[in-house]
């Protein structure tokens, strides 16, 4: 009987530096999946790879001293390099530089030409010259640029744009008819609601102000811009082609299963590629799932300070399994998860050294101390109590797999693990149910402690076996260690116990603090006062310009809060924006704030902030923002974040 096909793909990672552990997430969770759809059965073909045109490479190539394509080698290296350390078992690593991808590209964007789906035309809109970007009348502030704050002129630039509205309908339809087609549902709202509904904006398919990109090979002074590009790497990459030579591979696996990807390019994957796909008379993937983020503890990691979580040097630390197992279990179906040292040091303790580690080994020790490794089932229980126990854990063992296979039908890999580790802990409490030590105290109950210990291997073997596609190194090594008929005479230590102040005084010294300069502001980005004098002086003042006296009634109008910033990122196409998700009480504000040059996402996330609650919403740049963020700028333009002098809870008043 021949095997059903399954295709599934990550995002391709953007080269533009070395991924942290938040982008490793993706390719474990598209691993586990992998797994477990090959365990089932599947023809799996699982493919990731690496995005590496476009301006901000050809940028950081430049200031690097080499060409884009040393730099984006060197960096796709390094992306292969953490995915096979994380023991993903992908099918094929697709490069967009690529020579096999780079011409079907050229001769899908002709296509597209030829059918009158891409048009020529420009950008046409207000310019500022310095932040090199063009903005319409609605996102300038005070008729000036929301990045930067200066003067604009009309101006344009020659593109290439696609006709995005002319399959909007037809995608709506599909969305609505195909409720399984964006996962998990407030994905597929977001889209709907923000996006389709509302109608879409031809796409700029190519730009002139940049060279590293795939030439337009009709124009020359044209690269096609990087959605056209990154996406149609699913199909080129299981060999498509234009012209209609596509593979045997193509025709078997196109459509894809499942896109797995990052809750942040949802809308390119969901809106941008199925009509790429119409465009090209292509099926639509099954299923796009766009999975939320892993975010950094508590907001005292940060890249300036070199401690951000990258997945190398976490596995020095744990072990491969014991991160994959991190990833996977912390991370909620459809909500942001945390990682720190301190909770994967919690995780490992408690789930992998006690729950997991602990319960093979005391059940392989007892085997070898009682039986010589080797036992058989009695089949004896002396009285209802140990039929019910017994009954229950067989009963136990035998669900689980179902609710793991209905859980990852979901995607609800973290769900699935737990099912898992609680049969695990079920073995644990059947242990203290049935007191082993105690029955071996009386040769007549040596049947009955026999079939306690064939139970608890039975049902250890079967979650080990369930354990494969998440944790496949300690999976294997349980089944290794319980044998067939007969267990090892000693034991591995699978997981061991660690102490929390010797794991972080190890990363302290790996990544010292940096000591701060400005007294009270341990907020504060490294950057921040690194030039100035006035930083570096505590008893320095700056003078500035009085503003007009305001009544204490006009002042009660305002309302500051503590806020906590939940999640940070760059605004797209800004120079100078960052956009956080700052909780405040229950509910959680938007904010914009031009704090690029000081601060980076990563040490954004987590920290507590002062913020100006009421401030009537704006767009900056096209995004909108509801509050500010209050900061202490010196004389050099140097900001800082102000934050309360005491730990206070989200949402405290500012008074």
């Amino acid at each position: 009987m021949e095997k059903k096909k399954f295709y599934m793909t990550t995002a391709i990672a953007y080269t533009s530096g070395k991924p942290h552990i938040g982008n490793t997430y993706e390719i474990v969770l598209a691993d586990a999946v992998a797994r477990y759809k090959r365990s089932q059965g599947y023809d799996v073909f699982f493919q990731t790879g690496t995005d590496e045109h476009g301006q901000k490479i050809e940028l950081k190539a430049q200031e690097a001293g080499i060409t884009p394509k040393e730099y984006v080698d060197h960096v796709a290296g390094q992306v292969k390099d953490i995915w096979d350390m994380m023991n993903s078992s992908y099918d094929k690593f697709i490069r967009t530089t690529d020579k096999d991808h780079e011409r079907q590209v050229q001769k899908i964007f002709k296509k597209l030409y030829e059918q009158g789906d891409i048009y020529k035309g420009s950008y046409e809109g207000l310019y500022c010259t310095p932040c090199e970007s063009f903005w319409t009348e609605s996102q300038l502030v005070d008729g000036k640029c929301p990045d930067c704050g200066r003067e604009v002129k009309p101006a344009k630039e020659e593109a290439y744009f696609f006709k995005m509205s002319k399959y909007a309908d037809r995608l709506i339809e599909h969305i609505n008819t195909h409720p399984e087609f964006i996962q998990p549902v407030s994905r597929k709202n977001e889209m709907m609601n923000n996006f389709l509904l509302p109608g879409l904006q031809d796409l700029c398919v190519s730009r002139t102000s940049f060279k590293w990109g795939i030439p337009v090979d009709f124009d020359d002074r044209h690269v096609v811009y990087v959605w056209l590009d990154a996406l149609t790497n699913y199909i080129t990459g299981i060999g498509y082609d234009a012209e209609g030579e596509g593979t045997e591979q193509f025709k078997k696996d196109w459509p894809a299963d499942l896109h797995l990807i990052g809750k942040d390019i949802i809308r390119f994957h969901t809106i941008y590629w199925p009509i790429f796909l119409m465009a090209l008379g292509l099926p639509l993937p099954k299923q796009i799932f766009g999975h939320p983020w892993l975010l950094q503890g508590d907001g005292k990691m940060s890249k300036s300070r070199g401690n951000v979580l990258y997945a190398d040097e976490l596995v020095d630390f744990f072990g491969v399994d014991a991160v994959r197992f991190f990833v996977l279990h912390e991370m909620p179906f459809d909500n942001d998860g945390v990682i720190s040292w301190e909770l994967l040091v919690e995780r490992i303790n408690s789930e992998l050294a006690n729950t997991l580690g602990n319960l093979v080994n005391r059940t392989i020790s007892m085997t070898n101390k009682y039986f010589g490794g080797s036992v058989t089932d009695k089949g004896v229980a002396l009285n209802e109590e140990d039929q019910t126990v017994d009954a229950d854990l067989k009963a136990v063992t035998e669900k689980t797999p179902q609710i793991v296979e209905k859980k990852m039908d979901d995607l609800r890999v973290a769900d699935a693990i737990t099912e898992i580790f609680n049969l695990f802990k079920r073995c644990n409490k059947y242990i203290d149910e049935t007191m082993p030590w105690a029955l071996a105290k009386d040769e007549e109950k040596k049947d009955r402690l026999e079939t306690v210990l064939y139970n608890l291997l039975e049902s250890i073997k079967s979650g080990a076996r369930q354990l494969a596609p998440f944790m496949p190194d300690t999976s294997e090594k349980i089944l290794v260690q319980l044998g067939d008929g007969k267990v090892v005479e000693k034991p591995e230590i699978l997981f061991a116990r660690l102490d929390m102040e010797e794991v972080l005084k190890k990363v302290e010294e790996l990544h010292p603090p940096v000591e701060e300069e400005a007294a009270g502001n341990e907020g504060a980005s490294d950057k921040a006062g690194s030039d100035g004098d006035s930083a570096k002086d505590k008893n320095a003042v700056i003078d500035i310009e009085a503003k007009p006296e305001i009544t204490f009634e006009e002042f009660g109008k305002m309302q500051f809060q503590v806020g906590e910033i939940i999640a940070c990122e760059e605004v797209k196409k800004s120079r100078k924006l960052l956009c956080s998700q700052v909780k405040i009480g229950s509910q959680v504000k938007q904010i914009v704030s031009g704090i690029k040059a000081h601060y980076t996402p990563e040490e954004m996330v987590g920290k507590k902030v002062m913020v100006l609650v009421n401030l009537k919403p704006a767009k900056l740049a096209g995004v909108l923002s509801e509050g500010m963020l209050l900061c202490a700028e010196d004389a050099q333009g140097n900001l800082a974040l102000m934050t309360p002098e005491k730990d206070m809870p989200a949402g405290a008043e500012v008074c």
